[in-house]
């Protein structure tokens, strides 16, 4: 779908309407003009509008109480799709996505460093080109193209500002990946895409404040508030790996010292184990193969992180205050061990009765939050009139 035929499907009463039978479906007409206060003859031209363009799908006659039975309104889930990416730092995953987000294609290649801006971009191409090839969709059929970027981003130029952990600057990657498929590009911070794809797809319900901390290869977050994802006045709210918590401590990435980041990240708990369990080299897996199979020593490391993450989560809660955290990345995979230090420390740490009880839990979509949350990034542009994003 070219960029000009998606914004055309776009409008505030269009957004309403397709927004309600997306979270109400299956619904009727005169549902939508109650529930929207929009008048039933402006609901009926938006629904025909929709129809036509074949987004929304009637089913079989509703229930009537009374007179004819009502004609009911679906999303028409397959008509149209999505790409989404999640771009580094270790490698790029892809997937192509009907609009509830079931994966039909999925892709991954390997990053290698050093790696320059040209090769990154080239890399984005041949996984979305791949997608294309192998699924044989139609162009037409997608409304755009979702990438979340390790990093600082510029979300209205689509650059990425500061990719740390690939040494690269500058890249821009909405112009150069426009100008290659013609088609709606949307590029965002990966801690904060995590964000909208938790509150998408996550299975919370209506969250009017939400973190999505996402601890893996480093550790970043984002911040929903008033049901829109927040970016700050310069872009760089969510950044939580980089909250100083020893002011002494291990100099990070970043060029500080004490970061979060240096404490709990992967490679952060992996250099710590050296120096706390063995000479040798293990990985943060490793470390939690260990502690399943009974080793005192990596199961107190895990602990121990869970302290630290704690403590940035009290922070967080005590800037922030929302309603719930959730936690993705791979360091959550010892959830088992790190989880119930993690909650403890709130626990004692928290300042007030209500703020101890912030709901904390772990992702529910598993690897695949932050590819979710890159095809959220046009869904969100389609059916939410106001926008999580802002």
């Amino acid at each position: 779908m070219q960029r000009g035929t998606f914004k055309l499907m776009k409008s505030v009463n269009k957004s309403i309407v397709l927004n309600k039978i997306r979270l109400s479906e299956p619904i009727s007409r005169a549902q939508i003009a109650k529930e929207t206060s929009l008048t039933p003859p402006t609901v009926s031209s938006i629904v025909k509008e929709l129809i036509d363009q074949g987004l929304v799908r009637e089913s079989t006659l509703g229930h009537s109480s009374g007179g004819r039975k009502p004609t009911m309104l679906h999303i028409h889930t397959s008509a149209f799709y999505v790409i989404g990416i999640d771009a580094g730092p270790e490698k790029v995953e892809c997937i192509l996505t009907d609009l509830t987000g079931k994966t039909i294609e999925r892709n991954s290649r390997l990053l290698s460093k050093p790696i320059t801006n040209e090769q990154f971009l080239s890399i984005l191409k041949e996984s979305i080109r791949e997608i294309l090839q192998i699924s044989n969709m139609n162009r037409d059929k997608i409304i755009g193209i979702g990438i979340a970027m390790h990093g600082a981003v510029d979300i209205e130029t689509g650059t990425s500002l500061v990719a740390p952990i690939l040494n690269l600057r500058n890249i821009p990657i909405k112009a150069a990946l426009e100008e290659e498929f013609n088609l709606t590009i949307k590029v965002e911070n990966d801690a904060r895409a995590m964000a909208l794809g938790e509150s998408w797809f996550g299975g919370h319900g209506v969250v009017d404040s939400m973190v999505a901390v996402n601890i893996g290869r480093g550790v970043g977050a984002g911040v929903i508030m008033n049901g829109k994802l927040y970016h700050g006045a310069q872009g760089i709210a969510g950044e939580l790996g980089h909250m100083t918590i020893d002011i002494n401590g291990e100099v990070c990435e970043c060029g500080n010292q004490g970061c979060l980041q240096t404490l709990v990240s992967g490679s952060s708990i992996a250099k710590r184990a050296r120096k706390q369990v063995t000479k040798g080299e293990l990985t943060a897996k490793e470390i939690f193969e260990f502690a399943q199979n009974g080793n005192a020593d990596c199961v107190h490391l895990l602990q121990e992180t869970g302290e630290m993450i704690g403590i940035g989560l009290t922070n967080l809660i005590h800037l922030v205050n929302p309603s719930k955290i959730v936690l993705g990345g791979g360091v959550m995979k010892s959830e088992k061990f790190i989880m119930p230090a993690l909650l403890e420390t709130i626990q004692q740490r928290s300042l007030t009765t209500e703020a101890k009880k912030t709901k904390v839990t772990v992702t529910r979509l598993g690897d695949d939050v932050t590819l979710l949350g890159a095809v959220a990034l046009l869904l969100d542009e389609l059916f939410d009139p106001l926008g999580k994003i802002g």
